[in-house]
């Protein structure tokens, strides 16, 4: 099976999860610009677990939309598991979704000029009454690889996540 038949297979078993079990998830997306949104969106039937998507791609945004504290993306950064970790837990305040993933990263061609290498992506995961975690990812390849892989990953953390709500 190609990787893209792999990717599509896998968002339709997420979809089918969520659906089966009235499960609805929120995403806040930064550097994948709303590709987790078009890929659960590309499913027959995710409007019956797929939320919707906060695309904050700006720090101002972070702030406004899903009520990312300044004083995060002020010591830790844009691309962090502090900011990764908050944009997930106000996607899911936000939404009141029961399940919210987060992607926040450095897509390149160039860097922001922070530290933070060129396909650097933290993904953020928070279960409604459970944990809010953060991953580092370090992908390679250009911007809308790095972006895909991103979007994916996510979705794939989130599938990982989700047996685990209700049980804390």
């Amino acid at each position: 099976m190609d990787r893209a038949r792999a990717a599509d297979n896998a968002v339709r078993r997420l979809v089918r999860f969520l659906t089966e079990r009235s499960l609805f998830l929120a995403a806040a997306e930064s550097c994948t610009s709303g590709l987790v949104a078009d890929l659960l969106g590309g499913v027959n039937g995710a409007s019956a677990c797929f939320w919707g998507s906060f695309v904050c791609y700006t720090p101002q945004a972070k702030v406004k939309m899903l009520g990312v504290g300044e004083e995060i993306l002020a010591r830790y950064g844009l691309v962090s598991g502090e900011t990764a970790r908050a944009m997930a837990a106000g996607a899911l305040e936000k939404s009141g979704a029961d399940a919210a993933v987060s992607i926040t990263g450095l897509a390149g061609p160039g860097g922001d000029g922070s530290p933070v290498p060129v396909g650097t992506v933290w993904i953020g995961t928070a279960l409604r009454g459970g944990a809010v975690q953060a991953e580092q990812f370090h992908f390679k390849g250009r911007r809308n690889g790095v972006r895909h892989r991103a979007a994916l990953k996510a979705l794939e953390q989130i599938m990982n996540q989700l047996p685990l709500l209700g049980k804390n």
